[in-house]
């Protein structure tokens, strides 16, 4: 499954989590509801999940942590604040740089329309998969 194909299915199910709760919620709740939306619609995705930072040749003591892995492709960064800031874009394209993963969705619950409250955030992504 190509990033483009997953981050549809993830926009999908981050519009049903909103649709269903609304704004107004702590962060973990949407980032709990949403694993179980990407369960039913049988996407694979780890929480939380620990990336190791290496600088000039050494491993820091403190992994990364993402908020959610999709298919091993694609990380979503959960937000619920009133608007995203201005380091929220270049935070998830220093993510995938340290990665070495290609697409990101920012998603902000707290947006009145969940469409307004999703960046997309790429690095070298193509638009058609790589064969």
């Amino acid at each position: 499954m190509h990033e483009n194909e997953i981050s549809e299915a993830v926009i999908g199910a981050a519009i049903e989590v909103h649709r269903h709760l609304g704004p107004g919620l702590l962060e973990s709740v949407y980032e709990q509801a949403l694993c179980h939306e990407l369960h039913l619609r049988s996407l694979n995705f780890k929480r939380q999940q620990s990336v190791p930072i290496s600088y000039k040749g050494i491993k820091l003591a403190t992994d990364l942590r993402l908020d959610l892995l999709v298919e091993e492709k694609v990380i979503v960064d959960l937000k619920a604040k009133e608007q995203l800031s201005l380091i929220d874009k270049p935070q998830l394209l220093t993510y995938l740089r340290l990665s070495d993963l290609r697409l990101g969705l920012i998603i902000n619950f707290h947006s009145a329309v969940l469409k307004s409250g999703i960046a997309r955030v790429v690095n070298n992504l193509s638009a058609e998969p790589s064969v």
